[in-house]
């Protein structure tokens, strides 16, 4: 709903919640950001991903059923994975969106939350942050592109949140990323996916830093630069410009 939102706004004198989401919107423009948290002017939604969400959710029903038993996954065995899905009480609250797992930051007074597709646990006992991905191409999949650091930067938050709550955390994360065939003949009612696992590192030293950086953007009385990329505020300022002049 478009116009200036009233609830959810930035109050220094209580606990903030700052989703995983907003970190990452803070780092594309922290103009957008400041907007959205402190003033309540929110970029416009975009488009659901129904055809992402079915995904996940198959996924997560394929997982949770080796879970209940303890065993491995097929795609573990393939890439050699010395791991299990990993069993917990809270394992559905930590992937419910506006819940998830939580983490409050007393220096900054914010509330850090993730919404989590999946963690698995290796034989040292340590957890290993799983992100499902689904897409449909032809080129390789890797996570170079560019677009794709705010999978990165998104799975280094997660693995943050569950060392903050004592857990220990494997570096290496995974992404299962299923690839819609458009190879075949025809549809017949059904895609079918290849399904991929892509390691990655994880470094989540940056992660403290940007949250004091997000602490001094909202108490700040100015509102901040654009971002250098930020595709929403040329148009705003265009639009804006247009509106005066008649």
């Amino acid at each position: 709903m478009a116009g200036q939102r009233t609830r959810n706004l930035y109050n220094p004198s209580e606990p903030f919640k700052l989703s995983r989401s907003k970190i990452e919107l803070f780092t594309e423009c922290p103009r957008c950001f400041y907007l959205d948290r402190k003033l309540g002017i929110g970029r416009p939604p975009g488009f659901p991903f129904t055809l992402n969400s079915a995904v996940d959710a198959l996924l997560k029903k394929e997982f949770d059923i080796h879970r209940a038993r303890g065993s491995k996954h097929p795609i573990m065995e393939t890439y050699g994975v010395d791991a299990v899905p990993f069993r917990h009480h809270m394992m559905n609250e930590w992937r419910e969106n506006f819940k998830g797992i939580q983490y409050f930051h007393r220096p900054t007074n914010l509330v850090i939350t993730g919404a989590i597709d999946d963690i698995w646990e290796n034989s040292k006992g340590e957890l290993i942050v799983v992100d499902y991905k689904a897409t449909s191409t032809d080129s390789e999949i890797t996570l170079d592109a560019e677009y794709r650091g705010a999978y990165k930067r998104q799975m280094e938050i997660y693995q943050w949140l569950f060392r903050k709550n004592d857990f220990k955390v494997s570096d290496v994360g995974y992404f299962v990323y299923a690839n819609g065939d458009k190879d075949k003949e025809a549809f017949d009612a059904k895609l079918e996916f290849d399904v991929q696992l892509l390691s990655y590192k994880g470094d989540d030293s940056w992660v403290e830093g940007i949250l004091f950086e997000i602490k001094k953007c909202l108490d700040g009385g100015t509102i901040p630069q654009a971002g250098n990329k930020c595709e929403y505020c040329p148009y705003r300022d265009a639009a804006s410009v247009y509106e005066k002049n008649t």
